[in-house]
């Protein structure tokens, strides 16, 4: 039923990958000819034949980012070129657009999602520069091999710096860590090794009492890849010169083509009104640490002492410390426990199988609605030197059906870098973790519960980039309610459930310090989306950082942080004018998720409504009306505040 997963042999995938790109143009050639084509007989088998060329690449990808070595790099980059021309010839090519339009205006009894995926090509052939003249389609395509390329740089600049830098530290040099921490850094040498990857470079900073470390680290965290800043450069002028290309005034009106908000300035707006309700509060939290660290005998606080006094702090009014939750958040037993509560949430179950995996530690489950197996999830969870840091979802293979009526079941990757598992103690969490593992299983249920039939909008496909964040937050939220903690939050060593204090004090800690979480996060919304308007240098780009910064900030760093020399979310990601995403899904999401709260947390007969109007239906309509559709109103801005704990 479920295809397996090989790890082995780079090359043969490089060349499946080729072999595909060559079959499918000689398909399209063919598909070209039907005298009398409809969605059924052309539309139909060209989706097939892109999904399975997309399956192929996403094999290679997943593994650069999850088995990062030489030959992974190599023969990515070497394949990113190939296919940036392949689908730029392919985005610019007349014949296949003017059949699209044919079917879409002689076809009357066309499904919802069928009438979606013409409309989402027919706009994709106009924004990929249908109609052009040859020499600017050439210029065009050119400039996007270009652009491919130079982000996958800054992403490969981002992973080498943070891999080139580590700290060698003595027992006296690590005073304040937890003991989980001391242990996951310990060397065979009795020293302790810290690195710029986050799991590693946020415990010290959240506990090592050494200041001058301190700061050692966070000069090197935001000083990594400086190569970077004329790469960045190259970007944006590129952005800028492809949107004037398809008729666009700037790269930010070309971004938001594809997305739910309308222009620029009603982004903006919406970030500005964000903005005006939170930074008074963060000036608060901010005067709060100050006054903390003042009493202690710190009155010059720099921003390499701020997340280490905040946890003091933090600690000191809730008596709140991540540490002691970690014995009670063992990784088998959250996800174990995670499976319980979707299946209590949603009516949905968990079996795990057994098949290839590209690591040991990496499990696979296929995921069960009313006794039918409906797709199927690979969780690969912890840190390792060869796998890019954070955590993400990767879609493998969406839900669809093909011309000839075969259904093909949908497979997706969640992937973080939580503490590894030593010989002494197993991985052990912290609460952020949790929050991290469902807000990547809530982008994983919107792409393995779709029911839609057309693969280009089935799943996480074709949904708007502003939307896409909405199933992923909404579930994170659930990491906090204590319905759901109780579920699973056991002692590794003696299987105690974790106390009640415990529980309401993390819920009373959750929106500790969060206006200044939210004045950052406007921050590098509105920083993104300035930059996309112009085509800055890189001196211009600090300085519409330094503006920004003095809208929203609270904290300024020193002059040589050059945290935009490491933005991959903008620079090797999709959110290119597009940051503000989080923030706009976050309103869609804090609406949905009060509703069930409001309900109890566990109502069936809403789950039930959630998954048949927004989850099952992935990019099959627009996400606005999807929500409508569920919500039954325009989600309200009050909520966004409540969940942010900022007062309306």
């Amino acid at each position: 039923m479920f295809p397996e997963f090989h790890s082995e042999n780079l090359p043969k995938k490089e060349s499946a990958i080729l072999e595909k790109m060559e079959s499918n143009k000689s398909f399209i050639q063919s598909l070209l000819q039907i005298d009398k084509p409809t969605f059924q007989n052309f539309v139909k088998p060209y989706q097939r034949i892109q999904t399975e060329l997309g399956d192929l690449v996403t094999e290679i990808s997943h593994l650069n980012s999850v088995k990062n070595n030489e030959e992974s790099q190599t023969i990515y980059s070497r394949l990113l070129p190939k296919l940036s021309e392949y689908y730029t010839d392919l985005g610019q090519n007349e014949d296949i657009f003017s059949t699209f339009l044919k079917i879409q205006s002689t076809e009357s009894e066309l499904t919802k999602e069928a009438k979606k995926v013409l409309e989402n090509e027919i706009r994709d052939f106009r924004l990929s520069g249908v109609g052009l003249d040859t020499k600017i389609k050439e210029e065009l395509k050119q400039l996007l091999i270009r652009l491919s390329d130079l982000s996958n740089q800054f992403s490969q600049n981002v992973l080498n710096a943070t891999n080139a830098f580590s700290l060698k530290l003595s027992e006296e040099e690590v005073k304040g860590l937890p003991e989980s921490e001391k242990l996951s850094a310990k060397q065979e040498d009795g020293s302790y090794l810290f690195t710029l990857h986050f799991p590693s470079y946020i415990a010290y900073m959240t506990y090592g009492e050494n200041r001058e470390i301190r700061k050692k680290l966070y000069d090197g965290y935001c000083t990594r890849a400086p190569e970077n800043g004329k790469l960045m450069e190259e970007i944006l002028e590129l952005r800028e010169k492809e949107a004037k290309l398809l008729g666009f005034s700037t790269f930010a009106h070309l971004s938001l083509a594809t997305k739910v908000a309308d222009n620029p300035e009603q982004v903006i707006e919406f970030i500005d009104h964000l903005g005006k309700k939170a930074k008074p509060i963060a000036l608060q939290e901010l005067n709060e640490i100050k006054n903390f660290a003042k009493k202690l005998g710190h009155t010059d606080l720099e921003p390499w002492d701020l997340t280490y006094y905040s946890e003091k702090l933090k600690k000191e009014s809730f008596s709140y410390d991540e540490e002691i939750y970690r014995p009670y958040l063992e990784k088998e037993t959250v996800i174990q426990g995670t499976f319980l509560f979707l299946e209590k949430l949603l009516g949905i179950q968990f079996q795990q199988v057994n098949t290839s995996v590209w690591e040991p530690s990496v499990l696979c489950y296929d995921l069960i609605v009313e006794g039918e197996t409906r797709s199927r999830l690979y969780l690969d969870l912890e840190v390792r030197t060869e796998k890019k840091g954070g955590a993400w979802m990767h879609n493998w293979k969406p839900h669809f059906q093909d011309e000839t009526g075969k259904t093909e079941l949908p497979v997706a990757f969640v992937v973080a870098s939580f503490p590894k598992a030593t010989k002494t103690q197993p991985s052990l969490l912290r609460p952020s973790d949790v929050v991290t593992l469902f807000h990547e299983l809530g982008h994983a249920l919107h792409h393995l519960l779709s029911r839609v039939k057309e693969a280009f909008v089935s799943g996480v496909n074709g949904v708007e980039w502003d939307a896409v964040e909405f199933p992923s937050q909404f579930l994170e939220n659930f990491a906090y309610e204590p319905k759901v903690l109780e579920l699973f939050a056991k002692h590794y060593e003696t299987k105690e459930p974790i106390p009640n204090s415990y529980i309401e004090t993390m819920v009373k800690a959750k929106n500790f310090m969060s206006a200044m979480g939210v004045v950052r996060q406007l921050e590098f919304a509105k920083f993104d989306m300035l930059i996309h308007m112009e085509k800055p240098t890189e001196t211009r780009v600090q300085e519409i950082l330094d503006q920004v910064r003095k809208e929203f900030s609270v904290v300024f760093p020193p002059a040589y942080n050059k945290f935009q020399n490491s933005f991959t979310h903008i620079f090797a990601g999709g959110y290119a004018a597009g940051y503000y995403s989080y923030k706009w899904a976050e309103l869609l999401s804090a609406n949905a998720y009060y509703s069930f709260v409001d309900r109890g947390v566990f109502d069936l007969d809403h789950a039930a409504h959630f998954r048949k109007t927004v989850l099952e239906k992935g990019g099959s309509g627009n996400a606005m009306d999807l929500f409508r559709d569920f919500y039954g109103k325009d989600p309200e801005i009050d909520a966004l505040l409540r969940l942010n704990g900022i007062a309306a």
